[in-house]
């Protein structure tokens, strides 16, 4: 198989043993009809010269990847639903398939969604509607142009089977996803050895995750390190949480089960991007509660990372844990402040002014609800858009009094390089590239009734232009 040279196979999962992942054979699909290819992506990890029929073989059939693991497998965790202990759950229509290292290094996984049934499934068919694979390419391919952190939908073959579901028309087509993520280790993955009370493996599975992805912790002594990972996992989710904030997303389900030790972005099953803000804003239908909803999620990752330090006692001290977690609140803050204003493309200043900036903008855009992506696009570069801002159809609400604080606080931010990013032709055209909700359906309707891609292709191609221009 034509691997690049630079495809370097790192499978260290895999040498945790038996007690983590449960080997699995992947599904037979009757078709393999490929949807999606992300070859930047495949370039990056040296993937990117496989032939269509190679392409099909590794990501349709999983045929095991040269060097790398010999068997998909299904990994074991726990965790909280919705703040309700499952210890019922583990990989229920996925595997991990295959770790390599990309261009800068970094330990990456590929792994599954829509590939059949494991010992976890339940009474799950293990199968991935199409509608749910179209909505994993477009969540990550939004909220990679946003800048937020996230895993990367690598590939995606419609599988030619029909499949029953209650929330959506039945019957309805078949899809498998693999995912290219920076860890599928959960939270949940270290709250399953503290349920069975096994110190032993909770031990091993913190060297193994300081050694893969921390690995300027190794030289401490145990009970520092598995501080010091805690503490690593608490700033990344901050930051994680922040960026979604930035971007208006709503992830839907913040399970213990969903969050990872990398502080990336993963798993999109019922999420949304707002239209305007609303804190009290929800994605998944079954949220009753509004737990997850947009302006809570920085307390619900707060609540998973305490879930995560809960279990993590098996391993180190409650003061070492409380301290680190104590780290959340001051990263959430930066994290906030940086993805904000990158987004916005100004420059920060005095964090305590910047937050005051911040809590202002965001209560002037609920009292106005303003769109929150038309917002963001109008005032790229602060100051320097005023022009731009003014030919918006939302440029009536920028004469308001109640906008005249905010507009001081751009004013006293704006980036010296302003000009030359909205002299790229995105910022030329008057509105921005979104996704909310009703353009997924739009992009949907017609896949389902005429296997018209179209403007699924559009879409990619329209985040694609978003991206370069923030870049």
């Amino acid at each position: 198989m034509p691997v690049s040279a630079s495809y370097r196979p790192d499978p260290l999962f895999s040498k945790l043993g038996p007690e983590f992942a449960d080997p699995v054979a992947p599904a037979r699909f009757p078709q393999h009809i490929l949807r999606r290819r992300n070859q930047d992506w495949a370039t990056r990890v040296g993937l990117g010269e496989l032939t269509e029929a190679e392409w099909e073989a590794q990501f349709a059939r999983f045929e095991p990847l040269p060097g790398n693991m010999r068997e998909p497998l299904a990994m074991r965790y726990h965790g909280h639903q919705f703040r309700n202990y499952n210890p019922e759950i583990g990989d229920g229509r996925g595997f991990l398939f295959a770790q390599v290292r990309d261009d800068g290094g970094r330990l990456l996984d590929l792994a599954t969604k829509g590939s059949g049934q494991t010992p976890y499934s339940r009474f799950g068919d293990g199968r991935l509607t199409l509608k749910g694979g179209v909505r994993e390419v477009l969540a990550a391919e939004m909220l990679e142009a946003l800048g937020v952190y996230t895993s990367k939908a690598f590939s995606l073959f419609e599988t030619g089977e029909q499949l029953t579901r209650g929330d959506e028309p039945s019957p309805t087509r078949s899809s498998v996803l693999v995912r290219l993520s920076h860890s599928h280790i959960r939270f949940g993955t270290f709250q399953r050895l503290a349920f069975f009370e096994r110190p032993d493996l909770m031990h091993q599975l913190i060297e193994h995750a300081v050694a893969a992805y921390y690995p300027h912790h190794l030289n401490l002594n145990a009970e520092a390190r598995a501080a010091a990972l805690f503490g690593e996992v608490v700033e990344a989710n901050a930051r994680l949480a922040a960026s979604w904030m930035a971007a208006g997303f709503v992830h839907g389900v913040l399970n213990t089960d969903n969050l990872n030790i990398t502080g990336e972005s993963f798993d999109y099953g019922p999420w949304r991007f707002v239209p305007t803000s609303q804190p009290g804003f929800t994605a998944a239908y079954f949220d009753e509660r509004g737990l997850y909803a947009f302006g809570r999620q920085p307390e619900a990752v707060s609540w998973a990372l305490a879930q995560l330090g809960g279990a993590m006692l098996l391993a180190c001290s409650q003061n070492a844990l409380e301290t680190e977690l104590a780290r959340f609140g001051p990263a959430y803050q930066r994290g906030l402040r940086q993805s904000m204003f990158e987004r916005l493309n100004v420059v920060p200043g005095d964090l305590a002014a910047d937050l005051e900036f911040l809590q202002a903008l965001l209560d002037w855009m609920t009292e106005s609800q303003i769109g929150w992506d038309q917002f963001f696009h109008d005032w790229h570069g602060g100051e320097a858009s005023a022009a731009r801002a003014a030919e918006s159809p939302e440029a009536v609400r920028y004469n308001e009094a109640g906008f005249a604080p905010i507009r001081a606080g751009l004013e006293s931010r704006g980036a010296s390089h302003a000009s030359e990013a909205l002299s790229r032709p995105y910022f030329q055209r008057p509105l921005p590239v979104s996704l909310v909700i009703d353009e997924v359906e739009a992009i949907w309707a017609p896949i389902a009734e005429a296997d018209d891609w179209s403007l699924f292709d559009a879409k990619l191609r329209h985040i694609h232009e978003l991206q370069e221009a923030v870049a």
